[in-house]
């Protein structure tokens, strides 16, 4: 079954080169770009997978925000403490 994912990034480093990250995501499925950083994605990988796949090609100071909206999930590297610990208190409380 193909999960509708969303993938919405930041990369940080002063001439930060795009294609390598446009280019991974690409492989992961079909898919269509919303924004300069925000992708849609059609895939049978989970928000954890695709996360996983994008996040090999970022430098670590980027941050990376994954969302699976069929099966309600997230996945997320370094993001502000303050925005991981939000969505981890409300993410379920709203879906109820």
């Amino acid at each position: 079954m193909a999960n509708n994912i969303h993938i919405s990034y930041d990369l940080y480093k002063p001439g930060q080169n795009y294609e390598n990250v446009i280019a991974k995501i690409k492989t992961l499925g079909g898919w269509a770009k919303i924004h300069k950083s925000f992708w849609y994605l059609d895939t049978p990988l989970s928000a954890e997978e695709v996360a996983r796949a994008v996040w090999y090609v970022m430098d670590q100071n980027d941050s990376l925000y994954v969302v699976d909206v069929t099966n309600n999930m997230a996945h997320w590297y370094n993001i502000s403490p303050e925005a991981s610990q939000y969505i981890q208190q409300h993410w379920y409380s709203k879906a109820a």
